[in-house]
């Protein structure tokens, strides 16, 4: 009991992240064997701001390699936030908080986005950018929303 305890507080302590949900993909290159080289589209929500969803485009490499999850994805990615519904918050904003975080290599290398306040001009701004072990892409893309009231059609 004490371990499945110790498990339960370490999940809890993890850092709240989205999942992403593919919308469509295009392929770039064709591979004879495996899946081909193609640009991925996914959506996600930003877990702690009700409201705001966020698309991002990326490269997946095809091939043996990657068809069995073995091959380390480009880093460049592009990201489009916006607002879907009213906008309010789930718990205390950071800037620089991980928004989403998915593996694009077997073990070294990640794509983050995360998440900054302008207080200043009331808006929220997403990054995107990559990281490796022990070197990172400069290679990112940033979005911004304004935080407005929600005018919904009726």
């Amino acid at each position: 009991m004490r371990v499945a305890k110790g498990w339960l507080g370490l999940l809890l302590a993890m850092p709240l992240l989205a999942s992403a949900e593919e919308i469509g993909q295009v392929s770039t290159v064709f591979k004879f064997v495996g899946p081909n080289d193609r640009i991925v589209v996914e959506a996600f929500d930003d877990p702690k701001v009700e409201g705001v969803t966020c698309y991002l485009s990326r490269a997946k490499t095809g091939g043996v390699k990657g068809g069995l999850g073995l091959a380390e994805d480009r880093a460049e990615a592009s990201i489009a936030c916006r607002q879907v519904g009213p906008i309010s918050f789930k718990g205390e904003l950071k800037d620089g908080d991980e928004v989403f975080k998915e593996r694009t290599s077997l073990v070294f290398k990640t794509m983050q986005v995360v998440r900054f306040l302008d207080k200043k001009r009331n808006t929220l701004v997403y990054l995107v950018y990559s990281d490796r072990l022990i070197e990172g892409s400069p290679q990112n893309a940033v979005t911004a929303i304004p935080i407005l009231p929600w005018a919904h059609a009726q």
